[in-house]
């Protein structure tokens, strides 16, 4: 499954940050960030349901995150 979701990161290097974060809490996901587009996508392709972890853990670390439908 693919989840998608609207963040407030703005830079490369707190993305990279919350990547290597969510990947020792998933680490079978594969997470990417397009900072290009307006809404800070974070993409997460998981084989499991991890959308309540990611809104959780995200504002946990002062950082909007809303999933995307």
């Amino acid at each position: 499954m693919i989840f998608v979701f609207k963040t407030s990161i703005n830079s490369k290097s707190v993305a990279k940050q919350i990547i290597k974060h969510l990947s020792t809490l998933l680490p079978h996901a594969k997470l990417t960030f397009d900072l290009e587009d307006r809404d800070k996508i974070l993409r997460i392709e998981s084989k499991s349901n991890i959308s309540e972890l990611i809104t959780s853990e995200l504002p946990k670390m002062g950082l909007l995150c809303v999933e995307l439908e």
